[in-house]
């Protein structure tokens, strides 16, 4: 968006850019003044060009308060300040109702041009101790001594002509150092031709020697003394103009507010000139519509081809969330970005890409989008994400907008799923905003069927022998794959690696296939496979771990009754106990099962106290998980005695 032609209308985009409006008038303001310079492309390019020589009044104003600009720094001011009558003209002559209201009292402060006009010579030095910054005729005793300078100058100059005519060495100069001030310097070659007693001897060196005159010296003390005065009356006459423009500060300030905001009016209306956007409407309702739209940055720096539009469509009553699933780098993260992005360039007065735009006023935009730890704070990808969302679930409201991207990727499938699930309907039921949500948990399509104002949609694919296309249009339904594998070939994986991948694939959704088809209810009641060992729970015995080489059946599940008075633990123990009861239940009759009875139940029994002793709020986590592993091999060995 920046094609402003001042730094600090460079500066101003940004803050409009770190701030959008709220105000649906003053966004209708910027609107109108960029709709204005959207349609003239003369009156536009005329801004431009004047404004072109315009410096950074902002930093100047800043130097001048601080008391370091130099003669340049003011010059660059006066040039400044002459180009803001033209361009208040250029802007009163627009049809712009806010670019006639921002000039009306626009303060030109063409006495502050003046004043540098007066004092300050057209091309000062870069030192302000140097002399050489003050115009003659800007103060009379300056002049004074100048001229005295330049006189004594002059009278040096000629008493130079004179001695060369007196003593006939034409080789004879005056010259001036600070050691000794002026000197008339004779080569040795040359001593013989002075007449005798003439001048003071003052310095010998190797080839010459240096003479001085009473009158020299008389003169020299008038020409040091005027120049010392004339440098510190310079500097003296400087800093007073430059504290009186100090003076004047928040005139210049307010100058360069104006200057800066037609500078951003100007580079909006060039932008959305010449990439075709549109004037978005307002509506106090809370209903989106977006036709064909497009993510203006992706738009703007992509080589060749036309970028894919999309239409947007989220309403209060039917629909204010999408559920966004499809392929790896379909475009489903660019076109929640846009989403986001078209509602700021609203919000900040711009013209946006699309065809057509109606947008509610947003009063917030929350993202969570790409992958960023912490490693300083130790916090991971997934805890800067829920972070994030806890953020959103704090202070969004109906009128903000969130972009979660694959929510819950950082973590188990399981845990992942039931967490997007989870942030879903909380934000569908609770905070009612207007959401869109990537994912590639396809299992989350079926929210729609009991979720009423969530719509499932995806980014379009076409599918041709083993190639993909990716149509990145945005249609109605879910998807049913991601197509990572593919994804990874285009990214140069090796073959061997991508046919595994696709050869495990196969494998799971089979797998997956016939667990479900074979799935029963009673499944925990049924014989299980020899080599089947159950996961031991920590927390109650509440399925028996059977031995790989056991072929007995599994018990059916036993469950206790809660007791008034007992503690969980002690529940816990009495579950174990009775499970293990109900197991010693089952085994088969034989000469020795009264002795293997009582062998069970005794290593059961020393194993539960062992349990009940346990005290884990006095660990620390390695003495936990320690003392975890003691017990899983305990139970492990039993299993195997039984």
């Amino acid at each position: 968006l920046d094609r402003t032609e001042t730094s600090m209308g460079a500066r101003l985009l940004r803050r409009w850019i770190d701030k959008p409006l709220m105000n649906r008038q003053a966004i209708e303001e910027r609107l109108e003044a960029v709709d204005t310079l959207y349609h003239h492309l003369i009156w536009r390019e005329e801004l431009r060009e004047q404004l072109s020589s315009v410096y950074d009044l902002e930093r100047l104003v800043g130097r001048i308060a601080f008391g370091t600009a130099n003669g340049r720094d003011l010059v660059a001011l006066k040039s400044s300040l002459s180009q803001i009558p033209m361009l208040k003209q250029l802007c009163e002559q627009t049809s712009s109702a806010t670019l006639n209201n921002l000039v009306s009292e626009l303060d030109a402060c063409e006495d502050i041009r003046d004043w540098i006009e007066r004092a300050v010579v057209d091309e000062p030095p870069v030192s302000v101790r140097d002399g050489g910054l003050i115009k003659p005729g800007y103060d009379e005793y300056l002049d004074q001594l100048r001229e005295a300078s330049v006189n004594g100058k002059r009278w040096i100059a000629e008493l130079e002509r004179r001695e060369k005519e007196a003593t006939g060495i034409k080789s004879l100069k005056i010259g001036y150092n600070k050691v000794f001030g002026y000197y008339i310097e004779v080569t040795k070659s040359n001593l013989s031709s002075l007449p005798e007693g003439r001048y003071e001897r003052k310095q010998t060196l190797a080839n010459a020697e240096r003479f001085v005159t009473p009158e020299l010296k008389e003169k020299e003390a008038l020409i040091l003394e005027a120049e010392d005065k004339m440098l510190g009356l310079e500097y003296e006459r400087f800093s007073e103009l430059r504290q009186r423009i100090g003076g004047e500060i928040r005139r210049l300030q307010a100058l360069a507010e104006a200057v800066a905001e037609i500078d951003v009016y100007q580079s909006l209306s060039a932008v959305s000139a010449a990439r075709r956007y549109v004037r978005p409407a307002f509506t106090e309702q809370l209903d989106m519509h977006i036709a064909e739209g497009r993510h203006p940055v992706v738009e703007a720096v992509m080589q060749g081809g036309d970028f894919m539009a999309n239409d947007t469509e989220l309403t209060e009553q039917n629909e204010t969330m999408l559920l966004i699933t499809g392929p790896n780098m379909a475009g489903k993260s660019t076109y929640m970005r846009q989403v986001a992005l078209i509602s700021i360039m609203a919000q900040i007065g711009c013209f946006v890409p699309a065809e057509r735009a109606s947008m509610p006023i947003v009063d917030r935009i929350f993202t969570r989008i790409g992958a960023a730890d912490d490693l300083i704070g130790g916090q991971s990808t997934f805890m800067v994400e829920m972070m994030d969302i806890q953020v959103m679930t704090e202070k969004a409201t109906r009128r903000s907008l969130v972009i979660i991207d694959e929510l819950g990727r950082g973590t188990s499938t399981s845990e992942g799923m039931s967490i997007a699930q989870a942030v879903v309907e909380y934000v569908h039921d609770r905070i009612g905003c207007k959401a869109l949500v990537s994912t590639h948990f396809h299992e989350l399509a079926h929210m729609a069927d009991r979720l009423p104002r969530l719509k499932n949609v995806c980014m379009a694919v076409q599918e041709s022998g083993n190639q993909v296309t990716f149509l990145r249009k945005l249609i109605s339904g879910a998807a049913s794959t991601s197509y990572g594998i593919y994804c990874a070939r285009l990214a140069g994986l090796p073959d061997q690696i991508i046919n595994r991948a696709y050869d495990l694939l196969k494998q799971y959704e089979t797998t997956d296939h016939e667990g479900t088809t074979h799935a029963s209810p009673s499944t925990s009641q049924q014989e299980l496979p020899v080599n089947h060992v159950e996961q031991l729970s920590l927390f109650g015995l509440d399925q028996t771990a059977v031995s790989a080489d056991s072929p007995v059946q599994a018990p059916a599940q036993y469950v206790k009754p809660v007791q008034d008075g007992k503690t969980d633990d002690e529940q816990s123990v009495m579950s174990m106990a009775s499970t293990a009861e109900t197991h010693q239940a089952v085994q088969q009759e034989g000469p020795d099962h009264s002795i293997q009875h009582s062998a069970e139940v005794i290593a059961m029994k020393e194993f539960i106290g062992t349990l009940t002793d346990v005290d884990v709020m006095s660990m620390t986590p390695l003495e936990a998980m320690n003392q975890l592993h003691d017990l899983m091999k305990r139970a492990r060995e039993i299993t195997r005695e039984t």
